[in-house]
């Protein structure tokens, strides 16, 4: 009995510590970069002359973190060139710092720099709706 009260102390205390690791993570981000682009989509529009060569593109995308619960984050983003916006859902690592997640038709590799500042690194393969190629990295920060 005594090893059963124990082990549910550390399992407990092992869950309040992680909870604390987990930022809060709700508000708007904003960042600008460049990204590599094959093929066209909404958010990186225009064509290579050769669809074997990239573009390199500048962007400027917002990401509005609506609601968290725990490590889970969920939103809706936006770039300065589209209208169209995309939901989004996150997932915060037991580190307090990584983060991944998704959209519609790529994937979101985050690490939190400090409150209102992270790194964002987004990729979609050629399998995505628009059959377009993205990769980039860059800071993104909470506006205040």
């Amino acid at each position: 009995m005594k090893y059963l009260v124990a082990v549910l102390a550390l399992l407990l205390g092992a869950s309040a510590a992680q909870a604390q690791n987990v930022p809060d993570l709700k508000g708007t981000w904003t960042g600008k970069g460049k990204s590599v682009v094959y093929g066209t989509n909404p958010h990186h529009p225009g064509a290579s002359s050769d669809p074997n060569t990239p573009r390199i593109r500048d962007y400027e995308f917002t990401l509005v973190v609506t609601g968290q619960e725990g490590p889970l984050a969920w939103g809706q983003s936006h770039s300065s060139v589209s209208a169209a916006t995309e939901p989004f859902a996150w997932a915060v690592a037991s580190d307090g710092k990584t983060i991944v997640g998704s959209d519609t038709d790529g994937y979101h590799s985050l690490t939190v720099i400090s409150p209102d500042r992270m790194e964002l690194c987004y990729t979609h393969a050629g399998i995505s709706p628009s059959k377009s190629i993205v990769a980039t990295c860059g800071m993104i920060d909470r506006k205040k």
